[in-house]
């Protein structure tokens, strides 16, 4: 009978660089950057590793099509290496991976890596990009889809269901976004540093309306990574009150979103049914209640509002008004993307799934500086790739590991 993750897997070191446009370096530089912290974090020699992941996205010009640019850059001693994509969820695919390979006895540590030199490919979202990344189907079903477009179409779904005036639904995506500024401003490896009010945020330009200019996540360049191991080899290395994994759970659409009227558009249905089954795992039975801190997937304002309630804290048609009254600030109720999120770092694909797990990493060790959360008993990172329609969602939930 399968009695999931939690607990047997402990997070022994973790890296990031800093985020940003990154010309000076290539893809290897990234790696090399993140790696040098994380080794060190842990405290082991790299012949301790007995497997890595490597996740990468659009990255066909820097790091091509198998694993052996990172086994080459790292020198990592002929150990099996793989890469995977998933959309957005890429990075925290590769750490999904290292995770059960711990967890099935197969390894006692093992790498995960996630690295986008996003900036080299000249993605911007606009025209749709990914449709040579999904095979035939954006081109079938999305002939003009763009990702503001789409998101847009969302955030006009949500306010049009909950009968939320234009203006209302603006001021709290720039909220949103606001938030997520002011929590940057305080990261030193964000790429977005500095503080934008909510009227800046509501007088700038449209990019598809309701989404302005700093609705929308940013393009950048960075890499991030994870060593993990058994608890067991854990405890051998010396490590205490070490961060364990709690749950890991991915959901991808079925077809259903398109294919019946039971959807309307305003939500995820991926990150309803992916968190549902992570608090399970977990043990989580009042998420509102005992999730200290998030890191959510800000590709625009508009999805992290709507994924509060998809993650069941906020109640269906309050996410905008919680938003409002501060619960998800810093020193809100729940607090959510405290290292400035993807507003303040961009969205390097195959990066950001560690990124998230990296600033949790931090919080649990009181390394966050004057961004320090208050004793966190759980923390909770979402991935979504995709469009609301179709789309890829991982969801991890991580804390200090349980001696029981």
């Amino acid at each position: 009978m399968a009695t999931g993750i939690k607990d047997k897997v402990a997070i022994i070191g973790m890296g990031c660089t800093r985020f940003g446009e990154r010309w000076d370096m290539g893809a290897e530089e990234l790696m090399v950057e993140a790696f040098k912290e994380c080794i060190e974090d842990a405290g082991i020699e790299k012949k301790e590793i007995g497997a890595a992941w490597l996740g990468t996205c659009f990255e066909s010009i820097n790091v091509g099509r198998s694993a052996l640019p990172l086994s080459l850059t790292l020198r990592l001693p002929n150990i099996p290496v793989t890469r995977v994509e998933n959309f957005c969820a890429t990075g925290t695919e590769a750490f999904r991976g290292a995770c059960y390979a711990v967890a099935s006895g197969a390894y006692d540590i093992a790498l995960a890596m996630g690295v986008e030199k996003l900036k080299d490919t000249g993605y911007g979202g606009l025209p749709s990009f990914v449709g040579s990344d999904s095979g035939s189907l954006s081109w079938q079903w999305f002939p003009n889809m763009t990702a503001p477009g789409a998101f847009a179409q969302l955030a006009s779904a949500y306010a049009a269901k909950y009968k939320i005036p234009d203006r209302d639904i603006k001021r709290a995506m720039a909220h949103v976004s606001a938030k997520s500024h002011a929590n940057g401003v305080l990261n030193p490896k964000a790429h977005l540093r500095k503080a934008v009010t909510e009227d800046q945020i509501m007088a700038a330009p449209i990019i598809a309306h309701p989404l302005g200019l700093f609705d929308c996540c940013g393009v950048s360049d960075g890499a991030a990574c994870a060593i993990v191991a058994t608890p067991e080899k854990a405890k051998e290395l010396g490590k205490k009150d070490f961060i364990s994994v709690k749950a890991l759970q991915l959901a991808l659409s079925s077809g259903e979103e398109m294919g019946y009227n039971d959807w309307d558009g305003d939500h995820f249905v991926t990150t309803s049914q992916c968190s549902t089954k992570a608090y399970k795992e977990a043990g989580i039975t009042n998420p509102k209640e005992e999730i200290s801190m998030m890191e959510v997937h800000d590709c625009f304002s508009i999805t992290e509002l709507v994924t509060m309630e998809d993650l069941h804290i906020s109640e269906r048609g309050q996410a905008y008004q919680d938003v409002m009254d501060g619960m998800f600030d810093r020193d809100g109720e729940t607090p959510c993307q405290v290292d400035g999120g993807l507003k303040c770092f961009g969205h390097p694909i195959g990066a950001s799934g560690l990124r998230m797990l990296y600033e949790m990493y931090l919080q649990f060790y009181g390394q966050a500086g004057e961004r320090q959360i208050e004793d966190p008993r759980f923390g909770l990172t979402h991935n979504l790739g995709g469009f609301p329609a179709m789309n890829v969602c991982s969801i991890s939930i991580v804390g200090k590991y349980d001696q029981k």
